[in-house]
């Protein structure tokens, strides 16, 4: 090992726990299928039915984690069934089987025991935890609770929640207002007088350099852009551009109309408008390339100009653009306007919550408690999930490689559904069945579909990105150097910031620095210069050959050098990381620079979700936007278009 590994503590004894040999229980039973008994679902058979299996608590790589993929990577590549053996019967049938148990699988679920309280309910899901998307990562730092999310933060949207969203939200006992108002505690680093700060990287912008205090008008504290700016490593050119694209009122469009101006904006990116409109020197870019990396998962290369307005980016105040329909992203930095935007509101762990209160609800006695704030804390006994007493049951760890119609679709009155459990394939039938995963596999899972719907779910590329989750022995370098979030422009994670302070149910914020505390890192790993999709699939193929000790050792060094001056020192103060991984992450969402403006029936998603006999399909991308609340819609859409029937 070098002498800078060394220095940063890549041998210290930190928990590099994953899905292969993390869970308390055996490594062969979670690598290797079963502990024992027939390949049916035997009590104690499968690693989640085993006494101490919990995955929040996992550290290393998560979200796409090692055993979650890689046979849907064979079915894609063609390699899947050769030489296998004919999938083994299970003799199950269901009323319904749910691919994904994720927000929509769970939704889906919800909603036709709703309709059909009766009804027996299977929910197969690639991961070893239920909840996709919403991942729950947990922590006990020095005997108290810790929760951050590792995957879906808030519920929020640009719009309202529709009827079915929010009567489920309500059903399961979760008022965004009423939980807003009582356990927001923002005031726990303002009243320490932290700041967000910029992290200026030598690679990057010629020297390591933390400046706190960025500016009022775009983070809602700090001081003034000349003084903000003074501190800066930047060119005096590149200093009095961005004070002009920050606070001028010019506009760079005489003569034009608001919605030609606006109709030029939605024909270049944010960086041509910078460059070539503005007039700006080229050294302004850096500082601004990962603006959008939080909302659209590209750089401002990638985002067309009209978006980052709708988005509230800073440039375009001169040009007095009428508000309307053309922002994609109707808030502001105070609140939602224009659409009037849903309620906000996020639970210690995001919507692994939502997940959880739902999993409650469809299973009752696996998760104790009765309401949203006893959730919190609660430990949920995964192996009640797949019980078959159950009327709905949650499989783990299956990967589902085939699901078809019984029969001619249009009459067809079942479905078959494949998985792949360790290294065994089974069969289950049911009823009906909602595919709520990811579009771009679908037409692998069903080669059975017209050629024009498998064409249209090929379309959709979601966005990659990193959730990173680090534990730290306390916060007291992030309290000397007087922030509390930091944007690192520049670096591996573009940006990080000391855990959201919510006090919910037993749950409460950590107010002591010198107390441990959890670190959200963010990472998109975009490649600029390409178009939005190609920078997606660049990303994508990054993530998946990159190890976790290549994570950890850019994890130790970005924190080392941002907060060096603080008095951080890596090698002391990480105490556990944990990888969020996400190939597959955000749905896509129309983006003005590369999207055709399509009528609704024309457009891919809409194309993509169509029923197909008694197969339909429910999932963020089917509503092309990457909210909680769109997962829900298309669950709903999906189970009506069943019910029917």
């Amino acid at each position: 090992m070098s002498s800078k590994d060394k220095a940063l503590g890549m041998d210290r004894p930190i928990d590099r726990r994953d899905f292969l040999n993390g869970v308390a229980v055996t490594a062969g039973a979670i690598g290797g299928g079963m502990i024992g008994g027939p390949p049916a679902m035997a009590a104690a058979g499968w690693p989640q039915d085993a006494a101490g299996y919990y995955p929040p608590a996992l550290n290393g790589m998560r979200g796409s984690h090692p055993g979650s993929f890689e046979n849907a990577h064979k079915l894609r590549d063609g390699d899947f069934w050769t030489g296998r053996d004919a999938p083994t019967d299970t003799g199950e049938t269901y009323d319904l089987v749910i691919v994904g148990a994720g927000i929509s699988g769970l939704s889906a679920a919800h909603f036709y025991r709703q309709a059909r309280p009766r009804a027996r309910i299977l929910i197969l899901d690639n991961h070893d935890d239920f909840g996709g998307h919403a991942k729950r990562n947990e922590y006990h730092l020095d005997g108290k609770l810790h929760l951050m999310n590792g995957g879906t933060l808030e519920i929020d949207s640009p719009a309202p929640y529709s009827p079915a969203a929010s009567g489920l939200l309500t059903t399961l006992g979760i008022r965004p207002a009423e939980l807003a108002k009582s356990c927001d505690r923002d005031q726990v680093y303002s009243s320490l007088g932290l700041k967000h700060g910029y992290f200026f990287d030598k690679e990057t912008f010629g020297v390591d350099r933390m400046v706190p205090g960025a500016p009022a008008v775009r983070w809602g504290h700090g001081g003034s852009w000349q003084e903000f700016l003074a501190r800066a490593p930047l060119s005096d050119q590149v200093r009095a551009d961005i004070l002009r694209i920050e606070t001028g009122d010019i506009d760079y469009m005489p003569g034009l109309s608001s919605e030609e101006k606006k109709d030029r904006l939605s024909r270049m990116s944010f960086t041509d408008y910078l460059l070539k409109v503005v007039k700006a020197d080229p050294g302004v870019i850096p500082f601004y390339q990962s603006d959008t990396h939080g909302e659209w998962g590209v750089g401002v290369d990638a985002i067309s100009a009209l978006d980052c307005w709708g988005f509230y980016m800073p440039g375009f105040k001169g040009l007095k653009l009428k508000p309307g329909s053309a922002p994609r992203m109707s808030y502001t930095p105070a609140g939602y306007t224009d659409t009037g935007g849903s309620e906000v509101f996020h639970f210690p762990d995001g919507n692994a919550s939502i997940a959880r209160l739902l999993v409650r609800s469809l299973i009752p006695g696996a998760i104790p408690g009765s309401n949203c704030t006893d959730v919190i804390d609660a430990r949920v006994d995964y192996s009640r999930l797949d019980h078959a007493a159950n009327a709905v049951r949650i499989r783990l760890s299956s990967i589902v490689v085939r699901a078809r119609n019984i029969g001619d679709p249009a009459v067809s009155r079942g479905v078959e559904v494949a998985y792949v459990r360790g290294d065994k394939v089974f069969l289950v039938r049911g009823k009906a069945c909602v595919l709520a995963s990811y579009n771009m596999m679908i037409p692998y899972l069903c080669p059975e579909l017209p050629v024009e719907q498998k064409a249209a779910l090929h379309k959709v590329v979601k966005t990659p990105l990193v959730y990173t989750t680090v534990a730290l022995r306390n916060w007291t370098a992030f309290q000397k150097l007087g922030v509390d979030s930091v944007t690192a422009p520049g670096g591996y994670h573009t940006s990080f910031r000391l855990n959201w302070p919510v006090d919910i149910g037993a749950y409460t914020t950590e107010q002591s620095p010198e107390r441990p505390i959890l670190l959200h890192m963010t990472k998109t790993p975009c490649k600029p210069g390409l178009s939005e999709f190609d920078q997606n699939r660049a990303g994508r193929a990054e993530l998946l050959v990159t190890t976790f000790e290549t994570f950890e050792r850019n994890i130790r060094d970005q924190l080392g050098c941002a907060l060096a001056d603080g008095g951080f020192d890596p090698a002391r103060d990480i105490t556990g990381i944990t990888v969020n991984r996400w190939p597959h992450g955000y749905a896509p969402e129309w983006n003005a620079l590369w999207d055709p403006d399509l009528p609704n029936d024309k457009l891919p998603n809409v194309i993509g979700r169509a029923r197909f006999g008694r197969i339909t399909i429910a999932n963020s991308d089917a509503g092309a936007a990457a909210y909680t609340d769109c997962a829900i819609n298309q669950a709903h859409r999906a189970v009506r278009e069943l019910l029917a029937l």
